[in-house]
């Protein structure tokens, strides 16, 4: 058996294999409520063999949402739907997670096939907010700072997010702490110019997220799996780096943090960074094993050889992978057979399961 079909336990939940459907934004909600369109979307990957489907980032208050089409997880009425979609998931054999999320300064947009401009409060739109009043770019809204009941209440909204998250048969909950939204801006001292027990030092701007993390920990079950994805880097002189993200790492595998989500960017705008393939694997490698907590790779992972040859290296326990998943649903069907790996089908789909010659 390959390193990718490997089974892997954690906690009381065992994943099928290492391949992850990252969150995946789709601007496709109604007043947070899921839909046929997320169903269909998450449910297909489930098919394909995924062992975790991670929803999109999923918002714990209103005015958490990226777009104004985002999905929540706010109020108790989003529950029975997206228990719908967990159920669904879980029958296929696959694991359902939800990515919860806070955009902070970047909330407040149209989607993006609209012109992913700022959404006008005549259409909807709302005061975004953040540690400290700085705007992600010239042509972003102004956010409000946060009070100190403003931070208490993005606590409290991420703690009764993650209990509805449970109730709604999700067995994996991940925390959004990248791409400079909320909980990043309050990392990188780019964004996050408090004076007070939230801002300034390392550990007064990991505060927010570990009272998150300590929060949601309390008050889910034993069993059910806690990630964290962040930016491992802000890619530029002065903000968020890997060293405090490896520091960051230990701290949060003793809250009982399961597994760290390594991405890296999104702080500000303009900065220079080159993609090429697996090009944040090294973020994964040196968190790994620095610290010893399990790690996910994501980004420009796209072939069976490259996913393979990542977990042989020990680089990661986990690949996540986004657009990969959105041109090919079965990836993880195709990579089986691609390394000779038997692994079940669904029994809807056997009669395709051997190519005639």
């Amino acid at each position: 058996m390959s390193h990718l079909f490997n089974t892997l336990k954690i906690r009381g939940v065992e994943l099928k294999n290492r391949l992850v459907v990252s969150p995946m934004c789709q601007y496709s909600g109604n007043d947070g409520f899921a839909n046929e369109w997320h169903l269909v979307h998450l449910g297909s990957r489930a098919v394909g063999g995924a062992a975790l489907v991670i929803s999109e980032a999923t918002a714990v208050s209103p005015e958490a949402r990226i777009s104004v089409n985002d999905i929540g997880i706010w109020k108790d009425e989003h529950i029975p739907f997206l228990k719908k979609i967990t159920a669904f998931i879980g029958g296929q054999g696959s694991v359902a997670g939800i990515q919860l999320g806070h955009a902070g300064r970047k909330a407040s947009y149209m989607a993006p096939w609209n012109g992913e401009k700022l959404l006008p409060s005549t259409q909807g739109g709302w005061e975004p907010v953040a540690p400290s009043a700085i705007s992600f770019s010239p042509e972003s809204a102004m956010p409000a700072a946060l009070s100190s009941e403003g931070v208490d209440k993005v606590v409290r909204d991420f703690v009764a997010a993650a209990k509805r998250a449970v109730d709604a048969g999700f067995r994996v909950t991940e925390i959004h702490a990248a791409h400079g939204y909320l909980l990043h801006e309050f990392l990188s001292p780019l964004s996050n110019t408090r004076n007070d027990e939230y801002g300034g030092s390392f550990e007064n701007r990991i505060r927010l997220l570990t009272e998150i993390v300590y929060g949601i920990r309390k008050n889910i079950p034993d069993d059910h799996l806690l990630f964290v994805r962040i930016s491992a880097t802000d890619w530029v002189e002065g903000g968020w780096t890997l060293d405090e993200s490896i520091a960051l790492a230990g701290i949060l595998k003793g809250a009982g943090v399961d597994v760290m989500d390594c991405s890296s960017g999104g702080i500000i705008p303009g900065v220079r960074i080159l993609p090429e393939p697996g090009y944040q694997v090294s973020f994964s490698e040196k968190i790994r094993k620095g610290t010893g907590i399990l790690t996910a790779a994501v980004g420009l992972i796209t072939t069976t050889v490259q996913a393979e040859s990542i977990l042989y290296n020990g680089q990661a326990d986990l690949i996540m992978m986004a657009r990969e998943f959105l041109r090919d649903p079965y990836f993880p069907l195709h990579a089986a057979s691609e390394l000779g790996d038997e692994i079940s089908w669904p029994k809807q789909y056997l009669r395709a399961k051997k190519k005639l010659k």
